[in-house]
């Protein structure tokens, strides 16, 4: 067994590879250009990094394999078998659209077309007992049926089945000895909950991508073997934990948001390590930018999600807003007003300045001509013409308004500013939080060049930007744990629930909780185990999640805090009002061993500036700026602004009245001031 931890993260552009080695602490990161069959891609990055497979003591790896084939609808034939009557349920959906007023935009078609929805009978009913069993004859038919369809998988949803699995456990039984080899998703075991739209939904996208992800961890997983990798891979999936590959087998449709999780991550962690619970993580890329927010050291975790709107999927998810704000966002007059994004001039042909053949002003753009970007990206081998930047901006922006170059590459940034620090507001505010408790970690290829403006925006006090901001989502596939989320219906009022008996079936949870996890190898030792139950006011049916402890003698402490919840995240509490229990919900965490990044003592004498050049940071007069290399900064290096800190993979702007140390980390700790 080696002593160095790999985490790559595959994305639709690049390839970035995190090699942490356990002994001194060290880190090698590489990014590089990802291949259409994501696993070559995969392999070319642990080459970039110099690591043999033998010498990885653990692997793990964010994946966008599952996202993209529900996007492109790139997937097999599956079916699903339903109770009669009920066949059309995932199709009817909620009846909703997404733009209420377009009566000719259609929502996209089931991902289970309706000749391969086949119905059987069967009846449970809302109390969970049987009234109908399984018709045995016809549930043998649909098997021979789709036996010679010769389906990929096979998803069984029956009413009120979250009540008693009885009649699918049977249904599965009769589809797995007729189809052998061929994955069956319950509904009862997917997702064990009311709402049969959402459990339907869910339960389909987990069959749909059965096939798919199991074939891709599959072959991965052969790779690394015949490499001589031999521990087990470690995906990472939407609710911030990490499954192994038999895990996936049976839960595809959790790595459907493997990707968004790994920064959300990163950006918690990071800011633990400076000492802030509170932060707000702002990934910023090329095209897009995710916001997540940690408090008090744990994630918001949502439950209302989807790839595709009106087919939701109700796996618990860390909670990221992403919007079309990225270095490539274009920005152009519309009606006399100046816009950007969610457009965006993409790898190709890029940013005006990468003079592959756009003329529209990017982002990018206008911080080449404010001077905040230099014209050499990765430490120069990519050249950036300023010129074409300029004349960009000048047709796109300045000469429609009437303004000089330099205050319309202003107003684009300022634009994008505002569009970011809207997403921060929904995701802080109107939740309940004050941005001014928190921390941001701004990170991604362009996240350190817009922290300092948004977090003045926004009144955050601390802007935090990572050692290598560019590949900081790799970083957070290095640090989570084993995790599952099992839940149960429990619909009762508080007023009338036994305390002991919430203890019992939290008890048979985390026995089933146990059993999964010694089974993936993790000692009891190692078990994590936090309860939780989902509660609403009674006549709701939207619930909040309130934290349950490890022994439960009372229901008013859980009333209590369900009251303070709701006030925190609606302004308002209704204590005369009668409470209801909804879910029971159980998160069992495999606790895997970290390694610690390394530190450096303060000291060092500080550098001289690298070069220096012309920076906008107000729309006034450009100011003669001192630019620095990163990696020459020592810890405990302090840094009055206005500067600019150049590194490989980006480039973070310290405006004039804001100041910036180094961690013994290597984080750039900065305060801006108001």
């Amino acid at each position: 067994m080696g002593s160095v931890r790999v985490a790559i993260d595959i994305g639709g552009t690049f390839t970035d590879v995190c090699a942490l080695d356990e002994v001194s602490g060290k880190m090698q990161v590489a990014k590089t250009p990802t291949t259409p069959d994501p696993i070559d891609g995969f392999m070319t990055g642990l080459t970039a990094v110099g690591v043999n497979l033998s010498d990885i003591a653990l692997l793990s790896h964010g994946t966008t394999v599952a996202t993209n084939a529900l996007i492109t609808r790139r997937l097999p034939r599956v079916a699903m078998i339903c109770t009669r009557g009920f066949r059309d349920v995932i199709e009817i959906r909620r009846a909703n659209k997404e733009d209420l007023w377009d009566a000719y935009k259609d929502v996209a078609r089931p991902y289970i077309p309706r000749r391969d929805r086949l119905a059987v009978s069967e009846r449970i009913d809302a109390a969970g007992v049987v009234v109908t069993k399984l018709d045995q004859a016809e549930a043998l038919e649909l098997a021979r049926i789709l036996r010679r369809r010769q389906v990929a998988a096979v998803a069984v949803c029956f009413m009120n089945a979250f009540m008693n699995g009885e009649n699918e456990r049977a249904m599965r039984d009769i589809l797995l000895s007729e189809l052998p080899g061929v994955p069956v998703s319950i509904s009862s075991e997917v997702l064990p909950e009311i709402f049969e739209h959402e459990r339907f939904s869910t339960t389909v996208v987990n069959a749909v991508l059965s096939p798919v992800a199991g074939a891709y961890v599959e072959r991965l997983s052969e790779r690394l073997r015949a490499g001589g990798y031999a521990s087990d891979l470690l995906l990472l999936h939407s609710g911030g934990g990490v499954m192994t590959p038999s895990s996936v087998r049976d839960f595809a449709g959790r790595i459907a948001g493997s990707g968004i999780a790994a920064g959300a991550i990163a950006s918690r962690h990071i800011a633990g390590l400076c000492g802030f619970a509170n932060s707000i993580g702002l990934d910023m890329g090329g095209t897009s930018c995710d916001v997540s927010l940690a408090y008090e050291g744990q994630s918001r975790v949502t439950k209302d999600w989807g790839i595709e709107f009106g087919y939701p999927i109700r796996f618990p998810s860390i909670e990221v807003l992403t919007i079309g704000a990225g270095g490539g966002s274009l920005a152009r007059i519309e009606d006399g007003a100046l816009k950007n994004g969610p457009q965006s001039a993409g790898a190709h042909p890029g940013p005006a300045c990468y003079g592959g053949g756009n003329t529209v002003p990017t982002n990018t753009d206008a911080n080449i001509v404010l001077g905040r970007l230099g014209t050499g990206l990765a430490g120069g081998s990519i050249k950036l013409d300023a010129k074409l930047a300029e004349q960009a901006v000048r047709v796109g922006v300045a000469e429609q308004l009437g303004v000089s170059v330099p205050q319309a590459a202003d107003a684009i940034i300022r634009v994008a500013n505002a569009n970011m620090a809207d997403a921060v507001r929904l995701i802080s505010i109107s939740r309940g939080y004050d941005p001014r408790d928190f921390a941001l970690v701004a990170f991604g290829g362009a996240g350190a060049l817009h922290g300092a403006a948004l977090a003045r925006e926004l009144s955050i006090p601390v802007v935090i930007i990572p050692t290598n901001p560019g590949i900081t989502s790799a970083l957070g596939c290095l640090l989570v744990d084993l995790q599952h989320d099992f839940a149960e219906s429990y619909l009762r009022p508080a007023e009338a629930t036994d305390p002991a008996d919430l203890q019992r079936r939290f008890a048979t949870l985390e026995a089933t909780a146990a059993e999964r996890l010694l089974h993936e190898g993790v000692a009891m030792a190692d078990m994590v185990m936090q309860r939780s139950v989902d509660m609403m006011y009674q006549g709701q049916w939207r619930s909040l999640s309130v934290p349950v402890p490890p022994q439960i003698t009372t229901m008013e402490a859980l009333v209590t805090s369900f009251h303070e919840q709701h006030e925190r995240e609606y302004n308002f509490r209704r204590d005369d009002a009668p409470v209801s229990l909804f879910r029971l919900n159980l998160k069992a965490t495999g606790v895997v061993p970290k390694a610690a990044l390394a530190t450096s003592e303060p000291g060092g004498a500080m550098p001289q500036p690298a070069s220096r050049r012309s920076v906008y940071f107000d729309n006034a007069t450009p100011h003669d700026t001192p630019v620095y290399w990163r990696s020459e900064l020592p810890a405990g290096a302090v840094i009055e602004g206005p500067a600019i800190i150049d590194q490989l993979d980006a480039t973070s702007v310290l405006p004039p009245g804001a100041s910036m140390t180094v961690d013994r980390f290597g984080n750039l700790v900065m305060r801006v001031g108001s």
